[in-house]
């Protein structure tokens, strides 16, 4: 059976049939977050949020549960793309990230993982190869998991401009006023970034998409 954009997946569809879908390689794009509607619209939240437009823009429904995850299956392109929110709170995503990549048959090198950055300012935007990392504790969690650092992420900035005195409170907090205003030009930017990382590879996309924060100006330009 072949997954076509927007089509409904079958249960008991595993590693070989998404083989089967791709033209060429094949893709996990896993956003970080928390499960549970208190979390929703939280900078800690942007990994899910990004996976949510993702599939909005390509017609994938994300709402199978597998591996400790909400999941979803089908095509950017002609590419075959895994999109998944794990669901065992951010500070151990890397169990349900390491089975998924078992689950799919795929390799460290088909993840992306996308997260929320408090080192970066609000609306910011980097494209990494590798890395380590940086004191987030979801993706050191998924670094411990699948034993390596290398697999390339999308951090996206969230640091408000001004002193943050509790970060974990900050990260966890409802978006402000401001913040919403440009929360639905982030999420499309960063969803055009993933989109570019997979039909393009993860150079091409770093050199066009990487940003320190998105401004008016830049928007006229």
């Amino acid at each position: 059976m072949l997954w076509r954009r927007g089509e409904p997946e079958s249960k008991t569809e595993t590693g070989p049939e998404l083989e089967e879908a791709a033209e060429g390689r094949r893709f996990l794009v896993a956003g970080l977050g928390n499960p549970g509607r208190r979390y929703n619209n939280t900078p800690h939240n942007l990994g899910f949020l990004v996976v949510d437009r993702l599939a909005e823009r390509n017609g994938i429904r994300v709402n199978r549960k597998e591996c400790d995850a909400v999941v979803g299956v089908g095509r950017f392109g002609p590419q075959a793309v895994v999109l998944a929110k794990p669901q065992t709170y951010m500070n151990r995503s890397g169990p349900a990230v390491k089975s998924l990549i078992a689950k799919y048959e795929l390799g460290v090198a088909d993840l992306t993982l996308v997260y929320d950055e408090l080192a970066l300012p609000w609306t910011g935007l980097r494209i990494r190869f590798k890395g380590s990392s940086g004191g987030h504790n979801g993706v050191e969690s998924v670094i411990h998991s699948l034993g390596t650092m290398d697999f390339a992420r999308v951090r996206l900035g969230i640091h408000p401009g001004h002193p943050v005195s509790d970060g974990k409170k900050f990260v966890l907090a409802s978006f402000g006023r401001a913040q919403k205003k440009e929360l639905d030009e982030l999420l499309d930017y960063a969803s055009e970034a993933v989109e570019a990382m997979i039909a393009e590879g993860v150079g091409k996309a770093m050199t066009k998409y990487n940003r320190r924060a998105f401004s008016k100006e830049q928007e006229e330009e």
